[in-house]
């Protein structure tokens, strides 16, 4: 068997601890909006085997335990770790059945916005002209109002469920995707390999969906996060509003509605505790999309105040020191040369 040379295996060493410490050098708060996030769909998910009771049951809530502060136990038994709302609904199994609702009505919407705003600006990127002129003004129309507003109509004309929620937010969001994946489109139709596949006559339909749809959807993925975390936001605004998932339906909205009466007399975790959770899963992912943006585009993220920034290798750093050490040589070859050219010649 063959011995390995020493010091080769002395420098693998040190560049595998130099990236071991690289990993481990990334703080740990980045890893909390992860866990978070992820504890968040688990409970969305399992929602009915997770949750102590189901507080839309009405053989199981009986108004005897309204308004339990937190830690008293309920007439059946149960802890109420967060407390109870005025209609003694459990305060915990409310917030994780709420939960459930926001991020199907956040990522439905979020679906349906992403299809028809990325259709409407492949179309009017791949076109331009008067096509590209007519879809981007209604954009401007569409921006131009704010997203609770338009919102708040629609539900008045179309009424309350969560079907019509996720409708609403649907139209809110789509022009926000058609905008940025038009930028997007608009420099790979400036590309090589697009022109050549014009030049090789292939449909135009192929063309837009085939080649230049792969190297545009990067951004509509950092969007699209972002935007969920908006949808989360809206829908709750409008159930605290009264117009947005019905009475029967839970919503983190609805919850910080019912609590809102009972602040000043002390019931404070009524609305305090789904203020928070909802909160912390608006910032969780925000926090994911920024870092997503930084995985997906690294350059643009290497500022002084990046997180990600020992785990990502700065390009400029790498060049400096590649452009140092290049002097360093062509001096010491100059160096040499000249040392040969004054060495004398032996006859």
């Amino acid at each position: 068997m063959a011995i390995r040379n020493p010091t080769i295996l002395k420098i693998q060493i040190i560049d595998l601890a130099k990236k071991v410490l690289k990993i481990q050098s990334i703080k740990r708060s980045t890893m909390i909006p992860a866990s978070f996030l992820f504890l968040i769909v688990i409970c969305a998910l399992f929602a009915p085997f997770i949750a102590p009771t189901d507080p839309y049951n009405i053989s199981v809530v009986s108004i005897i335990d309204g308004r339990l502060s937190p830690g008293e136990t309920m007439f059946n038994g149960t802890v109420a770790i967060l407390g109870t709302d005025g209609a003694g609904r459990d305060i915990l199994s409310a917030i994780i059945y709420g939960l459930r609702t926001s991020l199907i009505v956040a990522i439905a919407s979020a679906c349906i916005a992403l299809f028809i705003g990325l259709t409407v600006g492949l179309v009017s990127a791949f076109y331009g002209g008067r096509i590209d002129a007519m879809l981007m003004r209604i954009v401007d129309i569409q921006l131009s109002f704010p997203a609770i507003l338009i919102a708040l109509i629609l539900l008045a004309l179309l009424g309350k469920g969560i079907d019509k929620v996720i409708i609403a937010l649907a139209i809110v969001q789509w022009a926000i995707y058609a905008r940025t994946i038009r930028a997007t489109a608009i420099v790979e139709m400036k590309k090589e390999y697009v022109e050549a596949a014009k030049i090789l006559g292939l449909n135009n339909i192929l063309i837009i969906f085939k080649h230049v749809l792969p190297n545009s959807v990067s951004p509509l993925v950092v969007l699209g996060t972002l935007q969920t975390a908006h949808s989360i936001s809206i829908e709750a605004t409008l159930s605290f509003l009264g117009v947005g998932v019905p009475i029967t339906q839970p919503s983190l909205g609805s919850l910080i509605s019912n609590g809102f009466d009972y602040i000043l007399s002390g019931a404070y975790w009524i609305t305090f505790f789904p203020g928070m959770v909802l909160l912390a899963t608006v910032a969780c992912i925000n926090i994911f999309g920024d870092q997503l943006r930084a995985i997906l585009n690294p350059r643009l993220f290497l500022g002084e105040g990046n997180i990600l920034k020992s785990a990502i290798p700065n390009i400029a750093d790498e060049k400096k020191n590649f452009n140092k050490q290049f002097r360093k040589f062509t001096k010491s070859a100059l160096e040499y040369k000249e040392f040969r050219r004054r060495l004398p010649i032996r006859k």
